[in-house]
């Protein structure tokens, strides 16, 4: 599974699975507060993990603390020996009280954070911009003719707005590479709500970050529920993680045990692996890690195939979150 697949029709290749950094925000501001702050040896070495393992891109975000993430994720790569073009790299432009003139206006910092890392995927990171869709993709586009950025994504876009964004980017001559959506075995929204079908029908890659439930997935917190009170940021005040939510996603979980156990796998490897097989080449997925260990077994998924049996199984004790 680790051959590496086409980003939407950019002509831009990745493996299976990358390495989201939201985590490595430092605690910088309000959207790093939701994970511990890793020391710079930590983050280099769970990149460096990640690079092991086979992982060849990384996704960011200017909001990841202010651009402390993309500045992590450089030192972390020039620590491995990585050079410009070496992996692909993937940040996202802030929209919340801004125009799309922003996007130019802050390109130079996003440059200037990543430390000598070219910009292979910029992405709007949500729909809620002062300035519309076309607005929007037409700022970047005008980075892509400008050689600061190659390709144009988007983030969190319904299927209309999604379509909108591909259609103002054919008209400037580029495709739309792709839609980061919430996705996971205990979240299919995209398959009900038009992404999934949107995204096929067009070519653009759905890059799914969360695929673990923000760790749900392992099973920790079913075998331990007073570990989330434990845990830093939110995750405490979720209903997912409470006793009714626990209930609801433990088949899940007991489904994913038994297969690993099959595969001498673990629960989230399997999950990571049913993620980006089930729906054929168009989903990849960003899972993230606080510990170099994590980053390895997410990496490691990538070498699990799954049965079509196993591939259904999961298919059908996950429904009732479609």
């Amino acid at each position: 599974m680790k051959e590496l697949r086409p980003l939407g029709r950019t002509g831009i290749r990745v493996t299976p699975i990358g390495l989201g950094l939201w985590q490595f925000s430092k605690r910088a501001n309000l959207a790093g507060k939701f994970w511990p702050e890793l020391a710079d040896d930590e983050t280099d070495a769970i990149v460096r993990a990640a690079l092991d393992g086979g992982v060849n891109w990384f996704d960011t975000a200017e909001i990841y603390g202010k651009g402390r993430s993309e500045e992590a994720l450089a030192r972390g790569l020039s620590k491995a020996g990585k050079r410009d073009g070496d992996v692909v790299i993937a940040t996202k432009w802030w929209p919340t009280f801004r125009r799309a003139g922003n996007i130019r206006k802050t390109i130079g910092e996003r440059i200037g954070r990543l430390g000598g890392f070219s910009i292979d995927l910029h992405q709007v990171h949500h729909p809620a911009s002062l300035s519309s869709v076309r607005a929007q993709m037409d700022a970047m586009a005008d980075l892509v003719s400008q050689e600061k950025i190659r390709a144009v994504g988007v983030s969190n876009f319904g299927a209309r707005r999604m379509r909108a964004a591909h259609a103002a980017l054919a008209k400037r001559g580029l495709p739309l590479a792709a839609n980061q959506v919430k996705m996971s075995l205990l979240c299919r929204k995209p398959e009900q709500s038009g992404v999934l079908a949107a995204a096929k029908e067009l070519g653009i890659t759905v890059i799914a970050y969360s695929p673990l439930a923000q760790g749900l997935l392992s099973g920790r917190f079913h075998d331990d529920p007073a570990l989330v009170k434990r845990s830093p940021g939110f995750r405490r005040f979720l209903p997912s993680f409470r006793r009714k939510g626990l209930a609801r996603s433990r088949p899940v979980v007991e489904a994913l045990r038994a297969i690993a156990a099959a595969h001498g796998a673990t629960p989230s490897q399997v999950a990571l692996a049913w993620l980006v097989a089930f729906h054929g080449d168009t989903v990849v997925a960003i899972p993230g890690a606080t510990k170099p260990g994590q980053a390895s077994e997410c990496a490691a998924a990538m070498t699990i195939e799954l049965t079509p049996a196993e591939l259904v199984r999961l298919d059908e004790v996950s429904r009732a979150f479609v």
